[in-house]
Formats: structure tokens, sequence, C-alpha cells
């Protein structure tokens, strides 16, 4: 598939997809016409990078673990360096922290609006 169609797939701009190929996340065969055409599975690829990076994770990390995210999850990791696990383990300290404060600002929404739900309901009545 060429950018435009991953693009859409992926609900990712152009933009951010050749950023992706410029760190190394992805990578495009190039056609005769010097189109990048991308391989299916490089949709499932972009959604995992997105949400990588939406829960805090450098591109720099996100290159070195996506091949363990692949399918089947056989992890091999013999070049991970002492500063690696470090850097990992901090990382998923702060993605617990992040989980932990989501958790609880959801429930307060989620009660916030049970409340104004049960205000009007009996106004109404």
């Amino acid at each position: 598939m060429r950018i435009g169609e991953l693009s859409d797939r992926t609900n990712t701009s152009r933009r951010l997809l050749r950023y992706y190929e410029e760190q190394g996340l992805i990578v495009a065969e190039r056609s005769p016409n010097g189109y990048r055409e991308y391989d299916d599975r490089f949709v499932d690829r972009v959604l995992q990078i997105r949400g990588l990076l939406d829960a805090g994770l450098p591109t720099r990390i996100i290159k070195q673990i996506l091949p363990c995210l692949d399918k089947p999850r056989v992890i091999y990791f013999p070049d991970a360096t002492p500063e690696m696990i470090t850097t990992l383990e901090t990382e998923l300290e702060q993605m617990n922290r992040r989980i932990e404060c989501l958790t609880r600002n959801r429930d307060a929404v989620a009660e916030y609006l049970e409340s104004v739900r049960g205000y009007r309901s009996s106004d109404v009545a």
C-alpha cells in the first residue's frame, strides 16, 4: 500500500509516517517511480508505535523494543545493556504512575457523571 492508504488506515499523518521511517521504526520499499510502498503489517506496527508514543516512550526506546512486539512473541534481546534495562524500568514505572492517575481521573469523571445524571433525573421527575 502507498503512504496515503497507510495514513488513512492508521489515522496518522503522512508527515508522521515519514518521520517514523526516518527513525527506523517502519521501512518502506520503493516502487520504480519512487513511491513508498508499505506491507500490510505496518498498519498494526504504526498503531503500536502511536500507542507507545502516547504512553510516553521516546522513539529511541520504541525502536529497540519493537522487535519484541512482533508475533510470535519470542523475546530475544541479546544486546540489552544495563543502561537499557534501567531505562525500561524507569519508563515502566512512569507508565504505571500515568495509569494510576488516569484510573483515578476516570473514576472521578464517572462518579461526577453519575451524580449529574442522578440530579437531572430527580429534577425532571
